[in-house]
């Protein structure tokens, strides 16, 4: 998919103007940085984790799963995986990421884990 079909597909689907914005090239860097925040211990909050969530949906339902490949396998890695998902933002099947937290999780995702009862 090229950067003006993204924008298209953004814009048309009512994503914030900074997502339309950063275009193709943005959305795989914001994941980038995303997933290099969980390998230094991701420490904001349940709603910010889940948003960088919500960013890794989109690029899945634009098809650009094969760009992010290795980002992909260095979250894997990461992960805790849970039966219940973190975040209910995606129907596809192959959605790992809802399905998992930072093993290294900290500060205040870590509190609200807890508080959603994914921790004990």
């Amino acid at each position: 998919m090229t950067d003006a079909e993204v924008k298209t597909f953004l814009k048309e689907n009512d994503y914030p103007e900074h997502l339309v914005k950063a275009g193709k090239k943005g959305l795989i860097d914001q994941y980038n940085q995303f997933v290099s925040q969980v390998e230094h211990g991701y420490s904001l909050t349940l709603d910010d984790y889940r948003n960088d969530l919500d960013l890794r949906a989109i690029l899945s339902r634009l098809g650009l799963q094969s760009e992010i490949e290795e980002a992909d396998a260095r979250l894997r890695c990461l992960l805790v995986f849970t039966a219940s998902s973190i975040w209910d933002c995606d129907d596809n099947p192959d959605a790992f990421w809802l399905y998992g937290y930072p093993r290294n999780a900290r500060g205040d995702l870590l509190d609200d884990l807890r508080n959603e009862g994914f921790l004990e």
